[in-house]
């Protein structure tokens, strides 16, 4: 049984980065990249926030990204090959990045949602592309962070994500 998120969120990090691509070269490519990461790792952990959570996502899938294809205007014919791993792709984890990288207030307090998470426990875990962008990481991520853009898969499940936020909601139950 799988309790890792790894393959969903390497899915979820691949659409968000198609989706929304850098605008430079390969330096700009590997920023944008880790920003959607970190956004999409903090989601994930906070979408599914025990093994068990983990295991059964992992078991009955994500749901793919058909409705965010379509949202962004990417839903044209796919060969299966491109097809696969788009299967692994969360809409509810992706909306959730999407509403982290368009605010930095709500970045921050889904990342102190975190503490105590059985995701972070052992070795210390940052989230300084994300929670800090420099200049090189905005200018890399302009697409990926910019709220208009991100608006449509943004809305799809905020009040979701603010829900998971509240006081008294346990990440560890």
């Amino acid at each position: 049984m799988l309790t890792d998120l790894s393959p969903l969120i390497a899915a979820t990090t691949q659409w968000m980065t198609r989706a929304y691509p850098a605008g430079g070269g390969a330096l700009d490519d590997a920023l944008s990249e880790a920003q959607a990461r970190q956004a999409v790792t903090v989601a994930a952990w906070l979408r599914y926030p025990t093994a068990m959570d983990a295991a059964l996502v992992g078991m009955a899938g994500p749901g793919g990204s058909a409705r965010l294809d379509w949202l962004t205007g990417a839903d044209e014919d796919r060969t299966l090959d491109e097809y696969a791993w788009r299967t692994w792709v969360d809409e509810v984890v992706a909306s959730w990045a999407a509403c982290l990288l368009a605010d930095p207030d709500l970045a921050h307090a889904a990342v102190a949602a975190l503490t105590g998470s059985p995701h972070t426990a052992g070795s210390p875990v940052a989230f300084r592309r994300l929670l800090e962008p420099d200049d090189h990481d905005r200018r890399a991520a302009a697409l990926l962070r910019h709220p208009d853009l991100l608006a449509p898969v943004a809305t799809l499940h905020h009040a979701g994500l603010l829900a998971a936020l509240e006081p008294g909601q346990s990440l560890t139950a």
